[in-house]
């Protein structure tokens, strides 16, 4: 076994760009990809997981304590791999490294080479023995299964039933029963869908006059317009098909007589613009027939009173009198693959009919009314994500997120899954489960039509179920893109790729991650990833899937419900801050109960963890409370963090015209059990090896490619290193000093240290954009900028984007960024500028003697939380009234002949007389410039004058602007550091970047 003295690779060194690379490169990879058995949030790329373990796992060969036996042994199993290394420990610590960035590829992870090889350097470094890999909030499943990869012993556990049937199919059924439980399944879903399809198929999805079989319907919910009485469809995009070789639309045409009413044809545009524009943008609906617009409100009160519009209200003899509207229908092409379009008729709504009919026939047979657990309310949560978007439009049940047809046709569907589930195997009928689950993704009436690839979308393209106005609708018994064949086809194939990774079956159990059923110190490594504060309500959203797997799996193999839960998934012992839940004792929960949760967690990992062992923690949430309850929980349970390795696990997008601080690494804290005999330290000691670790830190990880938001958090990793490695860090006054505290205060066992920590990054960070002087300077000291260069420059800096290599046109869209171009209620208006949470602007504000509220409305904007940087546009009337850019020239002109200081708009409004004073020429004035104060609300900054120089270049105002130049060269260098500065830090692509580099390019030389 390792020595417990040994370190391990992961605390000495990690390749953080190539695995990055490899896992950003995964997220890409869809088809026959472990992670589209079933959807489950946020979970990590394969990559990450492989690498990480692999670093965890084996020991570093620098180390005087690593076993000789291990390094022999692996001088011969790497060279078969990767060819001969030169002789020494360092040389084979870099051979081991390369080896763990290559096994992080995707194309190798089946690779019998790489496997083999893994699988024998972990068995050197344990004697044989597999050592325990120990994750307890494994959700869906990335972590154990790599470990069973690595050939492991695994111990997975998650709360949640829906996480725990993915992870008993995973870790335990396809290692166990391989090729034979795919065959298996196949066998079991072709004779399931046929007596499906014998019941429903002809009565819910009749053809076309042709005689062709629908393969999807393309519905749009309906509002009246208030003042001509018209139908309006609610469509945001008229494309079918955007295909470069049958691009194919809907085109509208108006009926006047009478009542106006809307009419469609099918057409094939020549150019994109001869396809119209949607009937909805922003929550607002346009009417066809008189271009009234409804407001929002409107529309909402409308679809709330049908429980969110997507069924249609039929009179007694089946015909159509509101409600959802279908827009067209999607068949097979007969002379080629691919689809065709025929425009709806009445027998496509017959089918809608006839589903009434069956759900009368379940209603009865069960007696209730409506049916089961498709009345369980669907639960809005009051946090960012969830589901709150569908209930603001009338969904108030999960019967409400499906049409009357979809419900009929999944009713008989696991009506006969359950059926068939007697005479399987366990492991089949979970498969089976999980197969009806997987269809309820795809037919809903959150699906959306995705016109490039023309097939139906999931309802949860990010980690929120967001309302639709139009969606798509495929046909359960086709064997097309929406269909069960379908569905059971893509979990095969996701079946045949795990078959052979796992040697060996792990263990699974529903549990709370604060109770595990391990003897003490019985783990080698503990892994695991918990939830993200407040950012992802899993329960809430698993319900959505756990209301059909109840339906489906015979009640033996059900996994636990609590009654307290309504017999959904486990909500009230969940470890996360969900607004809308309540804790153990019938109080709304509250980060308190987040902390206290991860650190009973934390602290049962530490029972179970061995002496030698080793363990890391992953957390990618972006807001400074999250992370502070995730720090105190791992302290609490008395672990020490040695190591901390930001990796790129998710992919970049590009920034438009409002840029948000966007993570897009996952940093993995790796710690160890705290020694019973650590020692106090002393609060000097710690503050004055902060800065040099910190900044050497920053420094690698730049040449990482490690930006922005992504570098700022993974910052805190060194800091508590220093930090976490004492039992506790005293004053010279024996005051302790708390992880936090209140950042204004001024002393330290008030403040606390991660106040300190923020400092540091903030300093370091202008240091290295501004010069030296900024990060001594407090509060305006000499040499340094004003504040809202200062701001500018941090709040730039930190929105920088880590460096992740292009993933191709069909890569996915990030797992945790907001993507609202498809939601009902997108936001108002698109802000242009920059954004930050509030939060984290203000703890690296305050250390640094910034005032948010000083330059609130001159250069920021804070509202609901977030803090915009005004783009340079936005201030052209603050800096110069209503005057035009001519004017203003002239007047900066004459300003400059007469050794005035400009003037500006502001200066004005707020009743200040202008400053206006002489000021020296020639090289004593512009070696010599006087030190900047803390500037009152009416004071011309530095950054004011750039704006104005900004501003006069956008305006075409030559003249104007050079003579402005030239004033600023001889009043100091301050103008032009600013300006580079700032070049350097805004988006290639922002306006900003273009204005200064073409102000550059004017300066005399």
């Amino acid at each position: 076994m390792i020595p417990k003295e040994c370190k391990r690779l992961a605390e000495v060194d990690f390749p953080i760009a190539v695995v990055s690379k490899h896992s950003a490169r995964e997220k890409a990879v869809r088809q026959s990809h472990p992670s589209s058995l079933h959807l489950w949030w946020a979970r990590r790329p394969l990559a990450a997981c492989r690498a990480i373990l692999l670093a965890l796992l084996l020991p570093d060969p620098c180390d005087r304590n690593c076993p000789k036996d291990f390094k022999r042994k692996a001088r011969n199993i790497l060279p078969r791999i990767q060819g001969v290394a030169e002789a020494g420990d360092l040389p084979l610590r870099n051979e081991l490294l390369r080896f763990i960035g290559e096994f992080a590829n995707w194309d190798n992870s089946a690779n019998q080479t790489y496997l083999d090889g893994a699988r024998g350097l972990i068995r050197a470094a344990y004697q044989e023995q597999a050592p325990m890999v120990i994750d307890q909030f494994a959700g869906g499943g990335a972590i154990p299964l790599e470990a069973l990869r690595l050939g492991c012993e695994t111990f997975a556990s998650d709360l949640n039933p829906v996480a725990t049937l993915i992870l008993k199919v995973i870790l335990e059924d396809v290692p166990r029963y391989g090729s034979e439980l795919a065959d298996e399944l196949r066998k079991v879903a072709d004779e399931v869908l046929a007596s499906t399809s014998s019941k429903i198929e002809k009565l819910l999805y009749p053809s076309g006059e042709d005689g062709r079989s629908p393969i999807a319907y393309i519905w749009a919910r309906t509002v009246v317009c208030d003042v001509c009485g018209c139908e309006i469809p609610l469509v945001r995009s008229f494309w079918l098909s955007k295909k470069s070789h049958k691009k194919t639309a809907l085109r509208f045409h108006i009926g006047r007589e009478g009542q106006p009413k809307i009419g469609f044809e099918i057409f094939h545009p020549k150019k994109d613009s001869d396809v119209s524009s949607g009937t909805v943008s922003n929550g607002k609906a346009r009417c066809l027939a008189c271009l009234n617009v409804l407001s929002a409100e409107r529309v909402k009160v409308q679809l709330r009173e049908t429980r969110g519009g997507a069924n249609v209200k039929f009179d007694d003899v089946g015909h159509r009198v509101s409600g959802a509207r279908l827009l067209a229908v999607v068949i097979l092409a007969t002379e080629s693959a691919g689809r065709d379009y025929r425009a709806p008729i009445a027998a496509d709504y017959q089918g809608v009919f006839n589903a009434t009919k069956i759900l009368d026939g379940i209603a009865a047979a069960e007696q209730i009314q409506p049916l089961s657990e498709l009345v369980n309310p669907v639960r809005p949560s009051p946090n960012a994500r969830g589901l709150s978007a569908v209930t603001r439009f009338g969904v108030k049940t999960f019967g409400d997120l499906f049409t009357s047809r979809q419900k009929g046709a999944m009713l008989t569907l696991s009506k006969e899954i359950l059926r068939a589930s007697e005479n399987c195997n366990p492991s089949v009928s979970r498969l089976l489960a999980l197969s009806v689950s997987k269809v309820a993704e795809l037919l809903n009436t959150q699906s959306r039509w995705e016109p490039v690839a023309e097939c139906p979308r999931g309802a949860f393209s990010r980690q929120s179920l967001a309302a639709t106005w139009d969606f798509s609708e495929g046909v359960l018994t086709s064997r097309s893109s929406g269909g069960y064949a379908t569905c059971v086809s893509n979990l095969s194939r996701s079946l045949d790729v795990l078959i052979g990774a796992c040697a060996n079956p792990g263990q699974v159990q529903q549990l709370s991650a604060r109770r595990l059923p391990l003897p003490d110190s019985s783990g080698d490594v503990w892994f695991t990833d918990p939830p993200y504060y407040d950012a992802i309500p899993y329960a809430d959203l698993s319900d959505f899937f756990f209301v059909w797997i109840k339906r489906s799996l015979p009640t033996p193999l059900l996994p636990q419900t609590i009654p307290l839960d309504a017999g959904l998934t486990p909500k009230l012992e969940e470890c996360v801050w969900n607004q809308g839940h309540e804790g153990f004792h019938g109080e709304k929960k509250t980060p308190q109960f987040f902390e206290d949760c991860a650190s009973q967690a934390f602290r049962e990992a530490r029972r179970i963890l061995a002496p030698e062992g080793i363990g890391c923690v992953v957390f990618a949430h972006k807001t400074t409370e999250g992370w502070e309850a995730l720090l105190k929980g791992i302290l609490d349970a008395q672990l020490v963090i040695n190591a901390s390795w930001p990796i790129a696990t998710e992919m970049a997008h590009k920034i438009g015209g409002s840029a948000k601080a966007m993570l897009l690494a996952s940093v993995h804290l790796v710690c160890r059990p705290r020694p019973e005999e650590a020692p106090i330290g002393d609060w000097a000691d710690v503050l004055r090896e902060l800065p040099i670790r910190v900044g050497d830190w920053i420094e690698r990880l730049q040449k990482e490619g490690v930006r922005g938001a992504d570098l700022v958090f993974a910052c805190i990793g060194p800091a508590m290193e220093i930090y976490s490695r004492y039992r506790s860090v005293e004053d010279a006054e024996g005051r302790e000093i708390p992880l936090g505290g209140d950042p204004t205060a001024t002393e330290p066992y008030k403040r606390g240290f991660l106040a300190y920590v923020w400092e540091t990054v903030g300093r370091l960070a202008l240091e290295q954009v501004l010069g030296t002087a900024e990060a001594l300077a407090r509060n305006g000291g000499a040499g340094a900028l004003e504040e809202d260069s200062r701001l500018t420059a941090l709040f730039l800096w930190t929105l920088q984007s880590t460096e992740v290599a292009s993933n191709g046109p069909d890569a996915e869209p990030d797992d945790r960024v907001d993507n609202d171009e498809d939601e009902e209620e997108t936001p108002k208006k698109k802000m242009a500028g920059f954004s930050l949470i509030y939060d984290v602007a203000r703890r690296f504000a305050q250390p640094l003697g910034i005032h948010l509220d000083k330059w609130e409305g001159r250069i920021i904007e804070t509202d609901k939380g977030v803090v915009r940087l005004l783009p340079v546009a936005e201030r052209g009337k603050q800096l110069f009234g209503d005057a035009d850019a001519s004017a203003i020239a002239h007047r900066i002109e004459r300003d400059v002949k007469a050794s005035l200081n400009y003037t500006f708009a502001f200066m004005q409004d707020v009743g200040a007389a202008p400053e206006i004073k002489p000021r020296g020429r020639g090289k004593a004035a512009a070696s010599s410039p006087a030190p900047a104060e803390a500037p009152s609300p009416q004071t011309v900054t530095t950054l004011d004058r750039l704006h104005a120089a900004m501003l006069l270049q956008s305006g075409g105002q030559a003249n104007g602007l050079r003579a402005m130049l030239r004033e600023e060269i001889q009043r100091g260098p301050d103008f032009l550091r600013l300006a580079n500065a700032l070049s350097a830090l805004y988006p290639k692509d922002s306006e900003e970047k273009r204005l200064l580099d073409a102000m550059l390019l004017a300066v005399p030389r």
